[in-house]
């Protein structure tokens, strides 16, 4: 019997199963929140690599859906629609990842905090606060700076020299304690260790008497960060521990799981 040979696959669809179309729609709207939320058309073809007809197409219905927005300069950013989206998907992050946070929070005693990196700023999206009367709280949903925090820089020693860079700005580093790094040759010090040795200290950086350990989430699909925070003495006591049930191995493998639960 002959056999009639199976029709090739439309432009519209891919081999693996998905949609073309809405690959690229997510690549533009990757390049645009690459290039700070705002770009030129030109700008975003030389950083997607797409066809100027093809992203001709798909920002104008971005732009429809109220994804992307064009300013009066002819630009495109990022559009509010995309903030609902956004909130939302933090909020479910912090519920997914608070099995992991109340596991470190009762292995430390001290208050577990997940954070993202956004805008340019640290988003705590999820937290499980310690039982002890003294005790760190930080309200999810708090934006914070990323130099002068654990999980700022534990974010931005996942980035490149140059986005991390970017994302600090061309500003002073503000100073929010005498404990503050703001010498931006020390804080890439401090994230190149970060790389080596697995985790970052925040002392006393952000508040006076608060010391912070955090650790990158690997596997995230956004950099993320996992830290406990606490008195300083406390939080010292923790880290001079040893063994595997100290305090960096215990987060790090902790951490290692929730990336697993995370990854795409």
């Amino acid at each position: 019997m002959a056999t009639t040979p199976a029709a090739a696959p439309s432009g519209a669809e891919r081999a693996g199963g998905g949609v073309q179309s809405v690959e690229r729609a997510f690549q533009l709207l990757e390049a645009l929140a690459d290039s700070g939320g705002i770009a030129t058309l030109s700008e975003l073809s030389g950083s997607s690599g797409l066809p100027m007809p093809t992203i001709h197409r798909l920002i104008r219905t971005l732009v429809q859906q109220g994804y992307v927005r064009q300013d009066t300069a002819r630009r495109y950013t990022l559009g509010p629609r995309l903030i609902r989206l956004g909130e939302t998907s933090g909020r479910l992050l912090g519920s997914w990842a608070r099995p992991y946070l109340a596991e470190l929070m009762e292995a430390t005693g001290e208050t577990a905090n997940l954070a993202v990196l956004e805008g340019g700023e640290v988003v705590y999206v999820g937290q499980v606060q310690s039982r002890r009367s003294m005790r760190m709280f930080t309200e999810v949903g708090r934006r914070v700076q990323p130099h002068c925090t654990g999980v700022g820089k534990a974010l931005l020693a996942q980035l490149d020299e140059p986005e991390a860079r970017a994302v600090l700005g061309t500003q002073p580093l503000q100073s929010h304690t005498p404990y503050t790094v703001t010498d931006p040759d020390e804080l890439f010090a401090q994230l190149a260790h970060a790389r080596a040795s697995g985790y970052v200290v925040d002392d006393q950086e952000q508040e006076i008497g608060v010391r912070c350990i955090a650790v990158a989430v690997p596997g995230a699909p956004t950099p993320t960060a996992l830290s406990v925070s606490g008195p300083e003495a406390r939080i010292r006591a923790l880290e001079a521990q040893d063994g595997e049930s100290s305090l960096v191995p215990v987060m790090r493998q902790i951490a290692a799981r929730l990336g697993q639960v995370l990854a795409p």
